[in-house]
């Protein structure tokens, strides 16, 4: 709503962190979870965090079984010869890895999003893929030069892009509005595992609600909201990216 040139989807972060752990190395199962790993996002993503009070911004991993359960990923796998055990991923250390260390997920979120953004181009983006190493199973970079780019790359991501005042603004007025709609009936919650464009139907069929949702388009109170805060508080996030062998 705020910034239209960063449109991408987690469907585009899915494949890329996949095809990362695929060049890296990963088992094939490996490549499954990570290919599957976001699928229980609801609309609007972490939104829904702020709407439900989810200070851990994690209600996607609350409800991951749940949500394979209720589709038809288990046949898909069992197609394929797996079960959906293939996606319980705690040993999967190219997909996943707590900060402030390197993995799959984490790197392709963060070039996506700086490139999306306009702050790196791709020339970039493959020197620091080329920089990439494995080392016991834990993704490094060859130099303190990729240690470094990455780790200003990733502070300048959180301050530039996660906590840009629009984008604030945004995110804390539209979880108001679906609380609201929530509240009115007008969505109920298990409508948002469906995706962005069928949810904002829902709130467009509202008069109240689509006037509201027009403001937020437009900015309409935005000086006053920038002036008076958010109360969000943000996870501190940092990388220490580990040295490996250049061999």
């Amino acid at each position: 709503m705020v910034s239209p040139n960063a449109g991408h989807s987690r469907y585009e972060h899915s494949i890329g962190v996949m095809l990362l752990v695929r060049t890296l190395g990963g088992s094939l199962k490996e490549q499954v979870a990570s290919l599957l790993h976001d699928v229980s996002h609801t609309a609007f993503s972490h939104v829904i965090d702020y709407v439900l009070k989810q200070k851990g911004e994690d209600y996607h991993e609350q409800i991951f079984e749940e949500v394979i359960a209720k589709s038809t990923i288990p046949s898909i796998l069992s197609n394929y010869g797996f079960s959906t055990s293939v996606l319980e991923y705690p040993g999967y250390t190219l997909l996943d890895m707590p900060l402030p260390a390197l993995c799959a997920d984490r790197i392709d979120y963060t070039i996506r999003d700086l490139y999306h953004f306009g702050l790196i181009d791709i020339v970039e983006i493959h020197n620091f893929l080329n920089e990439l190493g494995v080392q016991d199973g834990k993704i490094g970079v060859k130099s303190e030069k990729a240690a470094s780019w990455i780790t200003g790359k990733y502070l300048q991501l959180n301050n530039e892009y996660f906590r840009k005042p629009e984008h604030i603004f945004a995110n804390t007025r539209v979880s108001e509005l679906i609380a609201l709609g929530l509240d009115k009936g007008v969505i109920v919650l298990s409508d948002l595992w469906r995706d962005d464009p069928a949810v904002l139907s829902m709130i467009k069929s509202d008069p109240h609600l689509n006037v509201e949702l027009e403001k937020i388009k437009g900015l309409d109170g935005f000086k006053s909201f920038s002036d008076s805060g958010s109360g969000i508080v943000f996870k501190e996030r940092t990388l220490e990216p580990m040295l490996i062998n250049a061999t």
